[in-house]
């Protein structure tokens, strides 16, 4: 590459006046094609070795590597996998009970009007079979024509009545059904809400956990599903059984003849199920990722840099690689279903023919009247066709159960990691929370321990500064003290009460915190307020005050309707906040929880010097009514008027003290403090090159 460029830039040197603009860009583009091509060569190398590896270039570059799960992840998923066809049959009892079980939570009645409804087309089905038997019977005797439709008619009166009263019970069915079925899926996606909601965050955090989240997720889906389904196999079944009655008194021959007919297409089905099944288990984080990427194109934060970085192509290639992978394995699979139904298709045409050669054979030894046959027929059929339902009915009655499975298995694992209900009860007003020896390292890391062996003290009804430099544990210390995440050694105490045998729900409520990260609701900046504690009737009263503590009246007078302004400029009429207005909201959130204990982190970052000063007054003034403040922040000069400095470094306590104390002993915190206030001191030169002598305020 070095030997071309003077070559090309040698049109530059040589050209004449007014072209050497043209020939540096002739020559800028020569090198940016064979950049081009180079880059190509080499993202073509790395996709070929991604696609040896079986890891797209993308999911590799992105995510860091493959995005398709084993499917051996769980025993659960094994013994659903060994299942075959007897296997399903015998577990059909126990799906249908699970789905009648669902129904009953969603709508008693409606279930009930369901069952009764189906069982009741069923039988109508059976009679009206029963009654076409009779039908043929008198119709193909040696008496006069009159006499045979005169026999005959009563039976066809009874097949009217019923066909009438089967289309009656079908519309009943449909619409309880159609009750039904919206309600279950609510019921089931609340239940879902409600699990994820209650369990500890280690669990939202951990990846198996937020795997099975979602798999589950399916389950209320497929729940409304196995309604419909499970209804028209219980009248699937009622008419096999009476369509296999019916051949059984004919000839013993017709009904394993009938199954033979039958059975290839429920193999199939249940074949290309398993592999469905086993399929998006592998692929559901695959789809998540190819999902997330399309978002990031649409997101409201993303898009400056989307536009002013040329972030989108970039999105679009990998977005375009991702679904890419997919199609692929959609391919594969729809290859195999195209395999495994023609197989199918073959052996049923065999088994048809076989069957029909055989009641042919019949009719002509003599072993079978006409009308018997003609009956046979219409049985044969309407087995064939209940079965063929019934066969596709279980299996995707299966599949759904399958999915409904994962949603019932979420409920057992959220249970056992759900934050624990009761507690002792927590001093009404402690004198001190103490950290006793307190490691702790997140789930799943490895590495140095986020807190290693800290004890301190945190006197209530004061200003605490945690202090240090990122990474060095303030953010962790704080999540330990509102219970979000337990110590792994060591002890939390309020007074002499250890925050691990407490009341969860308890300790929450004494906790206020606006932190760094906090979430920018897309609702009302009236419930971004309120929803500090949305457990309390909204008042205004409430609200204005806390608008008052947090100094945000300006934030929300300048609002378009006030507090009544919709926070979220993708819906019509939404409105957009600048970083500083949201903190405002945010700090007061915190003051209309009115907790206790008010953990702020860095609640200044996106301020200006003049608010920044406004709202450090707030907070002093929230400590003087009592409340403790916990303060994180690395503007040192702002923790000044706190009663006690805490400094971490590395996960590891090095000093306490008052910042007065801190200074005059020299150690971390005054060589911090120094570092801070050197760039606020420095001198600056004046416009002639010479120092102003002036300080940078």
């Amino acid at each position: 590459m070095p030997a071309r460029v003077p070559s090309c830039l040698h049109g530059v040197w040589h050209s004449g006046p007014g072209e050497p603009a043209t020939a540096a860009r002739v020559c800028a583009s020569a090198l940016d094609v064979r950049r081009t091509r180079k880059e190509k060569q080499t993202n073509d190398k790395q996709s070929n070795t991604s696609a040896r590896n079986g890891t797209s270039d993308s999911e590799a570059l992105l995510f860091g590597g493959p995005l398709r799960y084993d499917t051996g992840w769980a025993q659960y998923e094994e013994a659903f996998l060994q299942l075959g066809f007897r296997s399903m049959l015998k577990r059909l009892p126990t799906l249908l009970a699970a789905s009648f079980r669902l129904a009953r939570q969603a709508d008693r009645q409606a279930a009930r009007i369901v069952v009764s409804a189906e069982v009741g087309r069923g039988i109508a089905r059976a009679v009206s079979l029963l009654a076409v038997n009779s039908v043929l019977g008198h119709l193909m005797t040696d008496t006069p024509v009159a006499d045979r439709l005169r026999g005959a008619t009563p039976a066809l009166v009874t097949v009217a009545c019923v066909l009438f009263l089967a289309a009656l019970l079908r519309a009943v069915s449909t619409y309880a059904t159609g009750r039904l079925e919206p309600k279950v899926e609510r019921v089931a996606t609340e239940q879902y809400l409600e699990k994820a909601a209650s369990v500890e965050l280690s669990a939202i955090e951990d990846d198996a956990f937020h795997k099975l989240l979602d798999t589950a997720q399916y389950g209320a889906a497929s729940a409304r599903r196995m309604i419909g389904i499970a209804t028209r196999v219980v009248n699937a079944l009622i008419s096999l059984l009476a369509a296999a009655s019916v051949l059984t008194v004919l000839h013993p021959l017709l009904l394993p003849l009938l199954a033979t007919m039958t059975l290839p297409s429920a193999w199939s089905a249940l074949t290309i199920a398993r592999r469905r099944y086993v399929s998006f288990h592998a692929w559901v984080q695959h789809a998540r990722a190819g999902r997330l990427i399309g978002s990031l194109l649409t997101e409201a934060g993303a898009a400056p840099e989307i536009r002013v970085h040329g972030v989108g192509p970039f999105l679009l290639r990998h977005f375009r690689s991702m679904s890419e992978a997919a199609e692929e394995e959609q391919a594969r699979l729809a290859r195999l279903a195209a395999r495994t139904g023609l197989f199918a298709a073959a052996w049923t045409g065999v088994a048809t023919v076989v069957t029909y050669a055989t009641l042919g054979g019949l009719l002509l030894a003599g072993a079978m009247a006409l009308s018997v046959a003609g009956t046979a027929v219409i049985a044969i059929r309407t087995g064939s066709a209940s079965l063929d339902t019934l066969v596709v009915e279980i299996n995707s009655l299966h599949e759904d159960a399958m999915f409904v499975g994962d949603l019932e298995r979420l409920f057992v694992e959220a249970a056992q990691r759900a934050i624990p209900v009761g507690g002792a009860e927590l001093p009404a007003e402690p004198r001190e929370i103490r950290f006793e020896n307190v490691t702790f390292r997140y789930p799943g890391t490895s590495g140095r321990d986020a807190l290693s062996d800290i004890s301190l003290s945190l006197p209530t009804g004061k200003i605490v500064a945690l202090v240090g430099e990122n990474g060095s544990g303030k953010t962790t210390l704080v999540k330990l003290l509102a219970g979000l995440y337990a110590p792994k050694d060591g002890r939390i105490m309020w007074d002499d009460v250890d925050a691990a045998t407490a009341d969860r729900h308890q300790l929450a409520e004494r906790i206020a915190m606006v932190a760094q990260d906090f979430k920018r609701w897309p609702f009302t900046a009236r419930v971004n307020i309120a929803i500090g504690r949305s457990s309390v009737p909204l008042t205004d009263d409430r609200i204005g005050t806390s608008v008052g503590e947090a100094g945000a009246g300006d934030v929300v007078a300048d609002l378009p309707r006030g507090l009544d302004t919709l926070l979220a400029r993708a819906f019509t009429g939404g409105h957009e906040l600048s970083g500083g207005q949201w903190q405002r909201l945010g700090i007061a959130r915190a003051a209309y929880r009115r907790g206790s204990i008010l953990v702020v982190d860095e609640p200044t970052a996106a301020l200006d010097a003049r608010a920044e000063l406004e709202v450090f007054e707030k907070i002093r003034a929230l400590a003087g009514t009592g409340q403790t403040v916990i303060l994180i922040t690395h503007r040192l000069a702002s923790v000044r008027h706190a009663d006690l400095v805490h400094v971490l470094e590395g996960g590891r306590l090095v000093e306490s003290g008052t910042p007065d104390d801190l200074l005059r002993t020299g150690g971390v915190y005054a060589e911090l403090y120094a570092l801070q206030a050197d760039q606020f001191t420095a001198k600056v030169p004046s416009p002639n090159g010479s120092p102003n002598g002036h300080a940078e305020r």
